[in-house]
């Protein structure tokens, strides 16, 4: 039997009408918002309108009745063009969307998720806290039940889609009790946007990004209805590690995305720079510098692809996807640093795309599971975790 790694006709044409709209209406636009530090609305409604909020969710909620490959497709095209549309989508659907979908009820589900598929509003994931990043078990924020409410108090750090005029809900991890052992019983709540108590911070000055919206979220004494919580109390800590391991896939194929992208200015680059009386392209030195990116960049695809593949076979892929998200993460960050070179001083200038690209590379190696993580979770997947724990 051999193995067909080539796209169906469906998802091939998914694939070309997002990459023409990143080209279109994407590129054009974005670098002025980038430098402005602001959110894109205009081109978050048209993402809406074209259905890439719902892709992966049944049509009887809204949704475009996909899978997650068409949405991991979508997220890769467009970071070829700009990340910070392309985080908003993945955070929108995988950590906003996707919990109410795999976890909510029926109600919940209609209440949230054709609103969500439409883009007419962004649900956000409100899991890290300042003192709790790659350590999501040891979260403070607790949620307290009281009659026929749940009350919440605690900090959130980082969270992506939060702010935004079109924020419609917050999806919290909290402590609601302890287990039998004495660890902490998480569970998740719905949280809708505005609610009493709830304070959005101001938006992070970030390095890279910064045409996405991230925040801090403070909870003080903040109310919601006991159907607020998200899937079973005590298991919202289950619940988003799958949620990670999903995600993980997501950030992969956006990681790709960005380093094709590299790819794609360094080769348009080499063959409009002249140096010497001609294309600096026409150098080895240079040649062999892009055809290093573009292993670098099959490598990665292949590797999310797969991973994608395995999920959507209902078939083990937490090794997989943490093999996708660290080397696509590494792949995204070195081809930024070598198109950045190739371009020499323009590589610098903000106007060039590969610059923004530098910029919001780095994040990859931190945002949803650090590289130290993935390489945690693939040891664990080998076998050794034992070893380590007898160590």
């Amino acid at each position: 039997m051999t193995l067909d790694h080539r796209l169906s006709p469906e998802h091939e044409e998914l694939r070309r009408t997002v990459e023409a709209f990143a080209h279109d209406v994407v590129a054009p636009k974005i670098g002025e918002f980038y430098e402005r530090h602001e959110f894109p609305y205009e081109i978050v409604r048209e993402m809406g309108r074209m259905g890439l909020f719902g892709l992966p969710f049944p049509e009887e909620y809204g949704g475009m009745g996909g899978d997650y490959l068409a949405l991991c497709l979508a997220l890769e095209e467009l970071a070829r063009v700009d990340s910070s549309v392309a985080i908003t989508l993945e955070a929108g659907v995988s950590l906003g969307a996707m919990p109410i979908h795999r976890f909510g009820t029926e109600e919940q589900k209609r209440r949230w998720l054709p609103r969500l598929c439409s883009g007419e509003m962004l649900g956000a994931f409100g899991l890290t806290e300042p003192d709790c990043g790659s350590d999501a078990g040891g979260t403070r924020t607790t949620a307290v039940r009281d009659g026929d409410t749940w009350v919440i108090n605690g900090t959130k750090s980082f969270i992506t889609n939060s702010g935004t005029d079109i924020t419609g809900l917050i999806t919290v991890t909290a402590v609601t009790g302890r287990k039998p052992d004495g660890a902490p019983a998480i569970s998740t709540l719905i949280v809708p946007a505005g609610t009493p108590g709830l304070t959005v911070a101001r938006p992070y000055s970030k390095v890279g990004w910064n045409a996405s919206d991230t925040r801090e979220l403070h909870f003080a004494d903040v109310r919601v209805p006991a159907d607020s919580l998200l899937g079973e109390e005590g298991r919202g800590y289950a619940q988003f590690l799958r949620i990670l391991d999903e995600g993980r896939i997501a950030i992969s194929a956006l990681a790709t995305g960005l380093a094709q992208g590299c790819l794609d200015e360094s080769v348009a680059y080499a063959r409009s720079r002249t140096a010497f009386g001609r294309p600096i392209g026409a150098n080895q030195a240079i040649q062999f510098k892009l055809a290093d990116m573009a292993a670098r960049a099959h490598t990665a695809r292949v590797a999310w692809r797969d991973a994608a593949s395995r999920l959507l076979a209902g078939e083990p892929f937490k090794r997989e996807a943490a093999i996708a998200k660290l080397h696509s993460s590494d792949v995204a960050v070195t081809n930024a640093r070598e198109a950045t070179q190739i371009h020499g001083g323009y590589g610098f200038m903000n106007e060039y795309p590969v610059a923004r690209m530098w910029r919001d590379a780095k994040i990859l190696e931190i945002g949803e599971g650090t590289s130290e993580v993935q390489r945690l979770l693939i040891s664990r997947e080998l076998g050794l975790a034992d070893l380590a724990a007898s160590a």
